[in-house]
């Protein structure tokens, strides 16, 4: 593509003088390759102008920002953004990286997903359903990517979270896959952030909203503001009928409801748990009532069952597959990696790995686990560092020592906050409680290890926070982590 056609796209005027062939674009200068357009952000702490000779030097074909700074010269052509009405330069990354991949999701039935806790998992049952139902999906979400053979895959280390052109990228590389369908996993920050901007969206599904990452967005208001928006974006919406935050989402659009309250289109009652999985009653307005299974453990996996079954029959229900295709895919799900995941022991004790780490998701985790455990229930807890969200570390200690036996507090990615003052605040939160059944190990591989030490027969241990993630960051860099691993290694250990 040439830069004039890439112009034309963004409805912007054409540079004067050369007109190169344009193949790619970033915002990362470190990123660039020939051909690349490279994108001058502004951000909170650096300007991207302030790297166009670092482009230039790498092959950059042309530069996009929002006007050139005074006193910076470049010799690359330069696309001039408007600002007005919102738009900037992170829009026209997007919206560039759309019109360079040629415009992929046009192509695909797009599920997107969104809320504070039950997205991946929500989006993996989506995936997995819409397969059952008879359509070739993909998936792209935290945990990583599957193409329609459903193969797991990971994005290179380097990009920690896929931005505007990856996301594209992967759409581009779903399409030429075969994909008729593809399930996004939409956080704040890709919403936020115009990440996800220049996708178009069939569907849109709400999970749920409590507080997190207002580190990043200032305000719980402003998290919801940014979340809305995909489903302000979407032509039709799957709600929460239980979440009080869908009194503001409904008037938005055409949408239906799940949950358990009566209103809901997608209902559930009769809730059983068993230790292979969970049972219940699914009532769906306009078609009756059937017997479900989900082959995994934890209530609050009901709403995300309901979710992605209300979302899977909307995309598939031309395909003419029904309630009984989708409910025998939902009874062969076979669960999301590092989401409530149980890791085998030949002892007898329970080890699960979930990527709990908010009060209210910790809580829902140690709950499920509570109400089916044997013996004692044990907990491995830390709190991230860095610029996130510190005032979640106290009420996370609260939780760990109100609902298990005996918790461990450790690391948790503490980046460039000393682990001491993280841990700090935890025992903050459990002393002001008034309680005393936890103990502070630094060292998360070492937490682990006493922590699986400590179980019997019996015993339920839930490692939390870390989940799929694979690495541990800390003030020196990250370091490869697979938390499963460390589990099984730990359980391998012989007895004291």
């Amino acid at each position: 593509m040439r830069l004039s056609d890439l112009a034309r796209e963004l409805h912007l005027s054409p540079p004067a003088g050369p007109d190169p062939e344009v193949s790619g674009i970033t915002h990362n200068a470190d990123w660039v390759v020939p051909g690349s357009v490279f994108v001058a952000i502004r951000g909170a702490r650096f300007d991207g102008h302030g790297f166009l000779e670092q482009a230039a030097a790498r092959g950059a074909a042309a530069v996009l920002g929002e006007g050139l700074p005074q006193g910076i010269r470049t010799p690359l052509p330069y696309l001039s953004v408007p600002t007005a009405d919102g738009y900037g330069a992170r829009a026209a990354l997007a919206d560039a990286a759309a019109a360079l991949n040629g415009h992929p999701s046009r192509g695909l039935r797009v599920v997107g997903v969104t809320g504070t806790d039950g997205k991946t998992t929500t989006s993996w049952l989506t995936a997995h359903l819409l397969r059952a139902a008879g359509l070739r999906a993909g998936l792209l979400s935290t945990v990583g990517y599957q193409l329609p053979d459903g193969e797991l895959r990971h994005f290179p280390a380097h990009f920690t979270t896929p931005e505007a052109p990856q996301v594209q990228e992967n759409l581009r590389q779903q399409a030429d896959a075969g994909a008729q369908a593809v399930v996004l996993e939409a956080s704040s920050h890709a919403l936020s952030l115009e990440r996800v901007r220049a996708v178009d969206w069939d569907v849109a599904v709400w999970t749920h909203l409590t507080r997190e990452h207002l580190d990043f967005h200032g305000s719980v208001e402003e998290y919801f503001a940014a979340k809305r928006k995909l489903i302000e974006r979407a032509p039709f919406a799957v709600l929460n009928a239980d979440d009080p935050w869908t009194a503001q989402l409904a008037p938005l659009g055409p949408h239906l409801l799940y949950g358990e309250a009566r209103e809901a289109d997608w209902r559930a009652s009769h809730i059983r748990e068993e230790a292979g999985g969970l049972r219940f009653r699914l009532t769906v307005a306009g078609e009756g009532d059937a017997e479900a299974f989900l082959p995994m453990i934890g209530r609050f996996n009901i709403h995300n069952a309901l979710a992605a079954l209300a979302a899977a029959s909307r995309l598939s229900s031309r395909l003419g597959a029904g309630l009984p295709e989708l409910l025998d895919g939902l009874a062969r799900f076979r669960g999301v990696p590092g989401r409530m995941e149980l890791v085998p022991d030949e002892r007898g004790r329970r080890v699960v790995v979930d990527f709990a780490h908010t009060p209210p998701s910790l809580e829902k985790a140690l709950s499920t686990l509570r109400a089916t455990a044997q013996g004692r229930l044990l907990v491995v807890i830390g709190s991230a560092g860095g610029p996130r969200d510190p005032s979640k570390r106290a009420p996370l200690g609260e939780v760990a020592t109100r609902l298990a036996d005996h918790a461990v507090f450790t690391e948790e990615d503490a980046r460039d906050t000393p682990v001491a003052d993280i841990l700090s605040e935890m025992e903050r939160g459990a002393r002001g409680a008034g309680r005393r059944n936890f103990e502070a190990i630094p060292d998360r591989r070492e937490a682990i290890r006493h922590a699986v030490s400590l179980t019997r027969p019996g015993d339920t241990l839930l490692l939390a926070g870390k989940g799929p993630e694979d690495t541990l960051e800390r003030l020196h860099g990250a370091l490869p982590w697979n938390e499963v691993g460390e589990a099984q290694r730990a359980l391998a250990e012989p007895p004291d």
